[in-house]
This record gives C-alpha cells, structure tokens and sequence, in this order.
C-alpha cells in the first residue's frame, strides 16, 4: 500500500477526472475496504454491492475531496456509513420481530393483526398528510439518518425549528396512533428505521 503522501498526486488526479487515477486507488484500498465492511455485513455479495456503492460516491464526490486530509480516514467513514444505511433499510424487518418477539403473551401478532407493513403503510399515509416542511423534516431525520443541524442547513431553516418540525410530527404521530399496540410499534418504527 502506498504511505500517506504517495496518494496525494492520485486524489489531485482524481479531482480533475482522471479515471486511471480512480482505478489506481480502487486497487489500492478495495481490499483493505472489502475485509472492513465483510466485518460487520458478514455477507460476500451485500459487502461487494457496499464497496461498488462506495467507490460511486468517491467518483461523485471527486471534487470535494481535499488531498491535505486522511484519504483512508474518508473512505471509511462512507464505507461505515453506508453500513449504517445498510442496517438501517435491511434490518427493520428483523427487529421487528425481535420486538415482536418480547412483547407479552396476551398481545396478538398474528397476520390478523396490525402487520409492520399496515404499520409502515399507515405511518406513511400519517406523514404524507403533514405540513411540508414538517414531513420534510421528519423523513430526512427519521428514514435519512440526519440530524437537527443537517436538516437545518439543506432546508435553510434554523435548527430549533428543524427540532420543533420533528417534535410536531412525532406528537401528531403519536396521538393519531393512540392504541398502545400501535403506540409500542410506532416507538419502534420512529427509533430503527
């Protein structure tokens, strides 16, 4: 692997779109990445799928990338993020059931029951009756991942209003979903998806 200084003339090439200087970093740090992101996702084909997605945003990104920082520090924080993503949209099933699992023997969670999915479709329906900017705000900080100062800054609004947005949808969800199943379902779609 080249030290640190060596991919300095690499990412200048990369920034002025040179593709050879692309593959040469591919090549030097997919599988450095490959055993990384194999680590948590346990998984050969969804860990081949996250690096192409990585090195995607590398290449879209290209310009912004600034060769005085820690290239590898960068490529892995996507790399992590991406993992993260990966979790948050793969595993939701999952946890759902492993609540499903714990919840008391005298709450029913069979299929004639309410179903994550008629949860899902009926939370949906619920944010997409909100205001705009407080449906914008509660999808980029709920299904997005960002927080109250992300969301601020791309919807140019100051962050306490970002957080008012969220508390308001949050409430609105709460009291349309009154039932204390449905409550228990809704805490759980609000905090892992």
């Amino acid at each position: 692997m080249k030290r640190k200084a060596d991919i300095k003339p690499l990412i200048e090439k990369l920034r002025n779109d040179d593709i050879t200087a692309f593959d040469a970093i591919f090549n030097l740090y997919s599988s450095k990445l490959y055993h990384f992101a194999l680590g948590y996702l346990k998984s050969r084909e969804d860990t081949e799928e996250l690096i192409q997605d990585v090195f995607a945003r590398i290449w879209e990104k290209r310009g912004e990338i600034n060769p005085l920082y820690d290239f590898q520090s960068f490529l892995f924080t996507i790399a992590y993020n991406e993992i993260k993503k990966h979790f948050r949209s793969k595993g939701m099933l999952r946890k759902y059931m492993e609540y499903a699992e714990q919840l008391p023997e005298h709450v029913s969670v069979s299929s004639s029951d309410v179903s994550y999915r008629e949860l899902a479709k009926l939370v949906d329906q619920l944010v997409a009756d909100m205001p705009e900017k407080r449906r914008m705000v509660f999808i980029k900080s709920r299904l997005e991942g960002k927080n109250t100062k992300q969301i601020a800054a791309e919807m140019q609004i100051s962050p306490k209003t970002a957080e008012n947005h969220l508390h308001a949808a949050l409430k609105f969800l709460k009291q349309e979903l009154s039932n204390e199943y449905l409550l228990g379902l809704l805490f759980f779609y609000i905090h892992f998806f």
